[in-house]
């Protein structure tokens, strides 16, 4: 794990509200990420500035115990047309820790990792933490996914 500084980034796509309980955030995130391939999502979000994904956790109600908002998008230049159906967020500036997924991500590979960030002493932000799909997740059954969560 290393600590990086972030400048905040915008991002359009759409959005679930969920927990991480009784693996419900499993379901609702498979969900999300399904309806994002299959209505093409990414074809329509406005100002695009890279094909890379994120998937951006932010709206926390308390801690990794309480609900949050998932967005599945991309990385714009500006928030001002938000598709209807769709939302927009900014990522928050600070220091993120960087944690890696390795291995197929349409199973175990990103729920194992959080699972890992779960039980480390991190002294978490709760703001704003993203996993990042970049060329290194083309092949999906083999991927690495960066994973960053805000710290203080």
């Amino acid at each position: 794990m290393t600590t990086k500084k972030i400048e905040d980034f915008h991002v359009i796509g759409i959005s679930v509200r969920t927990r991480n309980e009784d693996q419900e955030t499993t379901r609702d995130i498979e969900k999300l990420w399904n309806e994002f391939m299959s209505r093409k999502v990414m074809n329509k979000i406005p100002n695009k500035i890279e094909d890379t994904l994120y998937a951006i956790y932010t709206d926390y109600e308390s801690d990794h115990s309480g609900e949050y908002t998932t967005i599945v998008g991309c990385k714009v230049s500006s928030l001002e047309v938000i598709p209807l159906g769709m939302v927009g967020t900014t990522v928050k500036p600070g220091d993120y820790a960087k944690f890696m997924a390795k291995g197929d991500v349409t199973k175990t590979a990103i729920p194992d990792a959080w699972e890992k960030i779960w039980k480390t002493d991190l002294n978490r932000v709760y703001a704003s933490d993203f996993e990042v799909y970049d060329d290194r997740a083309m092949d999906p059954t083999n991927a690495e996914v960066d994973i960053f969560i805000g710290v203080n």
